[in-house]
């Protein structure tokens, strides 16, 4: 009867598994699983003892059961942590797992002799096989081992209850109720001699709540959440290939661009002279040569651009792969060729109508501006306050004469500051558009728009404009986010060697930044604004910029004010 009735246990906790196996979720909590996975091990092992009917059978029976009380409970305990938020390093959960397996490694090496049980008698109940034991000199290491584990787990749980973190209550409240059933169990079962245990049912009941609570727990899971929805709506095609360049995988999507991957083999070289291997191999052989990040190709009418990037599973682990990033760019490029004709255009009436052109280029330029700016809901009309920000500086430092600063030079730089965001076009939505804080990996993306700025002032001015207002242009956008101190980007330059014109231009972007509302906050006051621009001179900004600043601050204030 209890035979049957722990085999209906052992089955009800397979098809836990198998329930748990099809949910088919992004994120896998290997803790979860673990537990899972070793409920039936154990339940087998009771399964077992009530029907063997020799007493090394009992003995091979208690070597699954052992597991509840050696390898579950470190299990257990680094769940919670990871439950927490709190990372283990390896090298502890090595020892720890290390300390569980030679424990359990002792007791099946000592299953024969008598240092773990001194005797053991088989008593048939009528319900099933029944054990009785005495204990050996080892059982109270056993003792000592599991002390210790419970000790680490309720003062884990005891933390967890006081700290408040973002994990979820009702999964702490699930640990906490389980562990406690359990321990109570097990001590109430050691100290009094029944013949069958309740444990495998409790187990069963664990492994039922535990199941119901892996599927709420991934409703806390963002990352898994995003990533669901980003795969559903994205435009891009991914594509992983080895360090040997065999092929990994990759997302539907890319399917659209490169139809032959639907037949390509995991595991295998792109097959020779067709499209993907062309593009990605292509792109890594210039990659591995000279850093090239980008490849165009065409596929029908479609142009389309792929980015190649280096991935590892791990975190700052070493590169497992390369990850490649293809799009469509056929809007983007008739938007270039369009710009480009245009200059052509122009540049072939420049000799008789040049200051036309300059009118029309100049309204071209404060157009994507324009658009840019009411396209990032973080920024809009910070073009045109930045403007106006940029020519007060430039008039206060001609006034000062703190700088040899020609009236060419100053008409030049107030002419290119609404070109300084110009890239940032290039940025999708999701990130532009982020009211919160971006990732690592989204701040890397938006740092690019400085680069992309540059490009577009020589694609929107070469052959139109004089070369010493692209050059002032050019600085502003590539440079304005570079600091004095060398902390900037994109590439890091100290002092000096930041062109003037990007160091005013800094100055008048921050200033709008801080002082202006945005979505994730409110505007700063304006003494607050003063004291931060003030202390960041000689870090952030040029120091020299310090008296320009406090000589032109009244009227800046005056100019917001309005």
């Amino acid at each position: 009867m209890i035979s049957i009735y722990f085999g209906i246990l052992l089955l009800i906790s397979l098809i836990i598994i198998v329930h748990m196996a099809m949910k088919n979720y992004v994120n896998v909590d290997i803790h979860y699983w673990t537990i899972v996975v070793l409920v039936p091990i154990i339940l087998l092992g009771y399964w077992l003892k009530t029907m063997v009917v020799t007493t090394e059978g009992a003995k091979m029976a208690f070597s699954f059961i052992y597991l509840d009380s050696t390898v579950l409970p470190a299990v257990i305990l680094f769940a919670i942590l990871y439950m927490m938020g709190v990372t283990v390093k390896r090298w502890i959960k090595i020892l720890i797992y290390c300390v569980t397996f030679i424990h359990m490694y002792l007791f099946w090496g000592c299953i024969h002799n008598e240092l773990y049980y001194k005797s053991m008698e088989l008593i048939d109940t009528g319900y099933g096989i029944a054990t009785k034991m005495e204990s050996g000199p080892l059982k109270s290491l056993h003792w000592v081992f599991l002390l210790i584990f419970m000790v680490l787990i309720i003062s884990t749980l005891a933390v967890a209850w006081i700290r408040r973190g973002t994990y979820s209550r009702k999964t702490l409240s699930l640990y906490t109720t389980l562990l406690s059933a359990g321990i109570l169990l097990y001590v109430v079962e050691a100290l009094i001699d029944i013949d069958f245990s309740l444990l495998p049912t409790l187990y069963v009941v664990a492994d039922f709540l535990i199941a119901i609570n892996y599927d709420r727990d991934h409703n806390h899971d963002i990352s898994g959440l995003v990533s669901i929805e980003m795969a559903k709506s994205t435009s891009r095609g991914y594509v992983a290939l080895d360090l040997a360049g065999n092929f990994l995988s990759c997302s539907e999507k890319t399917y659209d661009f490169l139809p032959e991957l639907e037949l390509q083999i995991v595991d295998t070289k792109l097959k020779e002279g067709t499209l993907s291997a062309d593009v990605f191999y292509g792109l890594l052989d210039e990659y591995k040569q000279d850093q090239t990040l980008t490849r165009d190709f065409q596929v029908g009418d479609m142009a389309c651009l792929c980015e190649i990037s280096e991935f590892s599973m791990r975190k700052n682990g070493r590169t497992q792969g390369y990850l490649f990033d293809v799009r469509d760019i056929t809007e983007e490029r008739r938007v270039f060729q369009v710009m480009q004709h245009y200059n052509e255009t122009l540049n072939a009436e420049v000799s008789e109508k040049m200051e036309n052109i300059k009118n029309i280029q100049e309204k071209v330029v404060i157009g994507l501006a324009n658009m840019i700016d009411n396209r990032d809901s973080n920024t809009g009309g910070h073009v045109k306050r930045t403007s106006e920000v940029v020519r007060i500086l430039v008039e206060e430092i001609r006034k000062q004469e703190l700088y040899d600063m020609t009236e060419q030079m100053a008409d030049d730089i107030i002419r290119a500051a609404p070109m300084h965001d110009l890239g940032k076009i290039t940025i999708d939505n999701h990130i532009l558009l982020k009211p919160g804080r971006l990732t690592d990996e989204e701040y890397e993306i938006m740092k690019s728009h400085s680069v992309k700025s540059g490009e577009f002032v020589h694609l929107i001015l070469d052959d139109v404009e004089e070369e010493h207002f692209v050059q002032c242009a050019y600085n502003v956008a590539r440079f304005h986010h570079e600091r004095w101190d060398g902390g900037g980007y994109p590439e890091g330059l100290v002092g000096e060697m930041i062109p003037l014109e990007a160091r005013i231009m800094a100055v008048a972007d921050v200033y709008d930044a801080l002082i202006s509302d945005r979505c994730y906050r409110k505007a700063m006051s304006v003494p607050e604004v003063t004291r931060i621009i003030t202390e960041n001179m000689g870090t952030q900004f040029d120091p020299n910029m310090f008296p320009v600043f406090l000589g032109c601050k009244e009227q800046m204030e005056a100019y917001y004010a309005q």
